[in-house]
């Protein structure tokens, strides 16, 4: 079965069941929930095979790669679907492959895989948590802020400073000295966490200073999935706009045919295209290894986030007065769409980070 048909039944199976289980009234019952998620989505997205689709086949995943990934993130930000999927099957197994750590991925990559273990990741950039030796193990101290899903994970990877430099350490839910306060956030649909650490217990991930390394890399794959999930969602809006136009009628005609309406929505479609464009290129660039990874990742993170927020507003302008509500679907995106902007750094760091990745 060639490559295309392989993505092609992927999309249309992962759609088909996120348009039953995910519209709209849906995600707004799941997002206003105490979790954030719906334990039995969560199963039948395990039970599909997609929590474990980046998990190695050794570790009973799917073993499959970030083409294969962007499809579902695709999927997934046109849907909204309030999981613990980027944090857990993005960011999670992402940080557990690159740490080299063979024990720790034989723990806990099976149990990702088959839908058991939520995870989240505190990165660096909202970190300040700092690592000493105690007798019996590792203790952290100091505070994660911003964590996808940190409130409900059952595990909690944080970066944290080490004598010998920056280190990935692994902390149960359980572990004493662990709280962990919900954020109130301009998303709905995507919850974050405030992560303490007072004296907590923890397990070296990888090796000691190696913190830096898996830090860089994982950014460099979570901008690449952003950008996935931010096509998805750019792809949405633009069809909630041409659909509005179609059929709404002002002076008995549809305003799809006014000429500022008409623009309008060429407009999106360019900036959606060329954002497609940029993440796919991303994602290929993870799946080869590609030496300017770097560089193809902040050309996604600037461009795919801006072209989902002009996508998200010219929508909401598209509807007119009824767009303005936030009862309208069309409010849901633009707050993803802004919240997403911002997740992984500003556009305009991510700018300053290509220009330092190209020499200037």
């Amino acid at each position: 079965m060639s490559a295309p048909t392989v993505a092609g039944d992927l999309r249309a199976s992962v759609r088909g069941y996120l348009e039953s289980a995910a519209p709209e009234a849906e995600v707004r019952r799941i997002a206003e929930t105490p979790s954030g998620s719906d334990p039995a989505v969560w199963a039948r997205l395990a039970d599909l095979g997609l929590t474990g689709l980046g998990v190695p086949e050794d570790f009973g995943g799917a073993g499959a790669g970030f083409a294969e990934l962007g499809v579902v993130l695709e999927e997934l930000g046109r849907s909204l679907l309030p999981a613990p999927f980027f944090s857990t099957a993005v960011l999670g197994v992402q940080a557990l492959l690159l740490s080299g750590d063979a024990a720790a991925q034989a723990e806990y990559l099976p149990q990702v895989a088959e839908g058991r273990l939520r995870v989240a990741v505190g990165t660096v950039g909202a970190s300040t948590v700092a690592a000493v030796p105690g007798s019996r193990g590792w203790l952290l101290d100091g505070l994660a802020d911003g964590v996808l899903d940190g409130a409900t994970a059952d595990l909690v990877l944080v970066f944290a400073a080490a004598d010998d430099g920056p280190a990935l350490f692994a902390v149960p839910a359980d572990a004493a000295g662990l709280s962990r306060t919900p954020l109130r956030t301009l998303d709905l649909t995507r919850r974050q966490a405030r992560v303490e650490l007072h004296a907590t217990p923890a397990v070296l991930v990888g090796s000691a200073g190696d913190g830096g390394r898996v830090a860089a890399a994982l950014l460099d794959r979570a901008l690449a999935a952003l950008a996935a999930e931010q096509v998805g969602g750019a792809q949405r809006v633009l069809e909630m706009a041409v659909e509005y136009a179609r059929t709404r009628y002002q002076f008995g005609r549809s305003i799809g045919s006014f000429q500022a309406v008409k623009h309008r929505c060429a407009d999106m479609l360019i900036d959606v295209e060329r954002a497609r464009v940029a993440a796919d290129a991303a994602l290929a660039a993870v799946d080869t290894s590609a030496a300017d990874l770097p560089v193809a990742a902040r050309v996604a993170g600037t461009f795919c986030g801006e072209a989902y927020f002009a996508a998200a507003a010219s929508n909401i302008q598209v509807h007119g007065g009824i767009g303005f509500t936030w009862e309208h679907p069309a409010h849901l995106y633009y707050r993803r769409a802004k919240s997403s902007q911002l997740l992984f750094g500003s556009p305009g760091e991510h700018r300053e980070e290509l220009m330092r990745q190209l020499g200037h």
